[in-house]
């Protein structure tokens, strides 16, 4: 059923006509065996929800491919700066690129990179949520005393973020359109640093997402309030942190997807293989789900027309918001991103 209500979308948006057609690769195909390490740019510091998801893989594809994955931490420019590098490698193979899609397919929304979602291969893993938490010391217990304190006094609540093309800026600015708030954004260089900046109370609060948080708040360090979407998320240690739409029911969600992005233009074996490997052991991997459980991400593995459909909505919805608010430097519709 979500296959086809996937496909249903892709269709919907525009990528269904897409020559995607790696979600469907037979095993004879998966013929690529790398010659030598295959580097993953991570676009934020160490330690973060996407290093710590990259890494998670990177061990699996290891053990399928009987080679090295390296891991490279290039932060800055909200993500952009390590994207540009894969960018600007050699189309060989050997380098690819992490993080949300969300991010990679609005950097050229934001002018931060010359790119859109179809330069890319999605293999996506996992369904990172941000969460509205709060530095343990502050009084803050509810989601609502802390968006009436934001309301009192607009501009004044700092929240601690990875940036605003970030999964965090994002979370900050759909809060501040939907709630009718103005916050001070504080931006760091990740998500781990983010949620350290609010433990140690630099900034009252974060927006960054759960697997970033996760340990500061089975640490007791940060308070979380909310979670920023449509689903109560369970935490190892913590237990229920309830959702945004509880306390405000029109509150607009949209998934945010994590993975690996490979660039087009590599050889269609490096492309087949990876597929084969994502629906044969990415697919139901132990490991991912006991990470999901760990650090709040639900498992979610999709690739080809699925992660374009699966996607598109929170794309959408981050692309918009920019023109909203007068951030984009690109039309959206002409990087083939419609109006939701």
């Amino acid at each position: 059923m979500l296959k086809e209500k996937l496909l249903a979308l892709g269709a919907a948006v525009g990528v269904g006509a897409l020559s995607l057609s790696v979600a469907a690769t037979p095993a004879s195909a998966a013929s690529w065996k790398p010659e030598k390490p295959v580097t993953i740019v991570v676009p934020w510091g160490a330690g973060g929800s996407t290093d710590q998801i990259v890494r998670l893989v990177a061990v699996e594809l290891e053990k399928e491919l009987g080679q090295k994955f390296v891991i490279v931490n290039q932060p800055g420019a909200q993500g952009a700066i390590g994207t540009r590098s894969v960018m600007e490698a050699p189309r060989d193979g050997y380098t690819w690129a992490s993080g949300a899609a969300k991010d990679i397919g609005t950097y050229g929304v934001s002018g931060l990179a010359d790119t859109k979602l179809t330069d890319w291969h999605l293999f996506l893993a996992v369904v990172n949520t941000s969460v509205l938490s709060v530095n343990a010391d502050t009084p803050y217990q509810t989601a609502e005393e802390l968006v009436n304190a934001m309301k009192a006094k607009p501009g004044t609540v700092t929240v601690a973020t990875a940036g605003v093309n970030s999964s965090g800026g994002a979370a900050v600015a759909a809060l501040s359109n939907a709630l009718g708030v103005e916050v001070k954004q504080v931006t760091y260089d990740g998500g781990n640093p983010a949620t350290i900046a609010t433990a140690g109370g630099e900034t009252v609060a974060t927006t960054q997402l759960a697997a970033d948080q996760a340990e500061m708040i089975r640490a007791r360090k940060i308070r979380p309030l909310a979670v920023l979407g449509g689903r109560t998320l369970t935490l190892d240690g913590v237990g229920e942190i309830p959702p945004i739409t509880r306390f405000y029911p029109d509150y607009p969600v949209a998934d945010d997807y994590f993975g690996l992005f490979i660039p087009r233009g590599v050889p269609q074996e490096v492309v087949d293989t990876v597929a084969h490997i994502w629906s044969k052991t990415i697919d139901g991997s132990e490991a991912l789900q006991r990470y999901g459980a760990q650090k709040g991400s639900i498992p979610a593995v999709v690739m080809g027309e699925e992660a374009y459909a699966a996607a598109m909505p929170s794309i959408q919805k981050m692309a918009y918001g920019m023109v909203e608010r007068g951030q984009a430097k690109a039309d959206p519709a002409t990087l083939g991103i419609p109006k939701p």
